[in-house]
């Protein structure tokens, strides 16, 4: 069982309703499998990376139960809510010793929201809310972990996550099977901000400046290779520049790594293994992102991991879902 990947949502614009589906706030972390066996945890990454070294103070977790295999994110939480930006610091960690030192001043806590193996009885089977009576039961609160809470009433928490800032909220049909390493519409994420994972296949200096980025080229992995998304010159402050040559100068190639390579002069190929996250209000009607921002690095995620993250026109004709009323 321990191959297995995370089930993934797909995206729509607003909560399913009716007393099918449940539903969670969005938290903005590092999705993690946590496998407690023999006394010892080990985390997972979504793409399936080892991920235990990096976060010792969830090292305890593993004294709760002798077998179990549990679903969450991996959070920094500042009243109650996930920030991102500092759980990056985390997730850069290579080395056991700046591991311990950084979780002793930014500890981070493990967002449960799924049980997915109990004594050895694989649970995926089972319905959710079958799984989620046997969460309630394991009694996980912790000082560096909690249960996500659940809610009934989808449309009143859209509302509310809305108006106190959190990412958004993650609807799930209460009698549909953990499906591990699929996105599957049983699972549906209605993020709040358009924000999007994509994966960077080049970039573009300033002119008379190699060392600073002027514009990043962007791509979503397709059957064909590298599907081209356009090019981004917002959001590249300072910090955010240094992060990225440091990522994306080990990479460089001398030829293109998109299907169709794309008509721009001077740029750096890169080997298309870095994902970013970006705003943009979707693709135009070209295939290109409208109006990109760039966010941040996601080192938690790998390309092959982000398939059909980004709605594009599709999402207007009926083959993304759309639930609920419009607001």
């Amino acid at each position: 069982m321990w191959g297995m990947l995370p089930m993934l949502a797909v995206r729509a614009t607003y909560p399913p309703v009716g007393r099918d589906w449940v539903h969670e706030r969005k938290w903005d972390g590092m999705r993690a499998l946590a496998d407690i066996r023999s006394g010892r945890l080990h985390l997972r990454t979504r793409s399936g990376k080892s991920a235990t070294d990096r976060f010792p103070e969830l090292a305890r977790l593993a004294a709760k139960h002798d077998d179990l295999l549990l679903d969450g994110e991996i959070c920094v939480l500042t009243r109650g809510m996930c920030r991102f930006s500092a759980l990056a610091d985390r997730i850069h960690v290579k080395d056991r010793a700046t591991a311990f030192a950084l979780a002793q001043g930014q500890p981070v806590t493990y967002v449960i929201f799924d049980v997915l193996r109990l004594h050895g009885t694989d649970l995926t089977d089972k319905p959710w809310t079958e799984r989620r009576a046997i969460l309630d039961r394991l009694g996980l609160r912790g000082p560096r972990w909690q249960v996500s809470p659940t809610y009934d009433d989808g449309d009143a928490l859209f509302a509310t996550t809305l108006e106190q800032g959190y990412e958004g909220v993650v609807s799930k049909r209460r009698d549909a099977p953990y499906r591990p390493g699929v996105r599957s519409a049983d699972w549906i994420k209605v993020p709040h901000r358009p924000l999007f994972s994509v994966v960077v296949g080049g970039w573009q200096a300033e002119p008379g400046n190699p060392a600073r980025i002027a514009a990043l080229l962007l791509g979503m992995p397709g059957p064909q290779g590298l599907r081209y998304l356009g090019s981004m010159m917002t959001g590249l402050a300072e910090r955010s520049q240094v992060d990225l040559l440091a990522e994306l100068n080990p990479r460089r190639r001398t030829d293109s790594p998109f299907d169709v390579a794309p008509s721009v002069r001077e740029v750096v190929w890169v080997d298309p293994e870095v994902v970013v996250d970006v705003r943009a209000t979707g693709l135009d009607s070209t295939g290109l992102l409208q109006r990109p921002s760039y966010q941040r690095l996601r080192p938690d995620m790998d390309p092959e991991t982000i398939l059909e993250e980004i709605p594009d026109t599709q999402e207007t004709t009926g083959d993304t879902p759309v639930y609920g009323p419009p607001r």
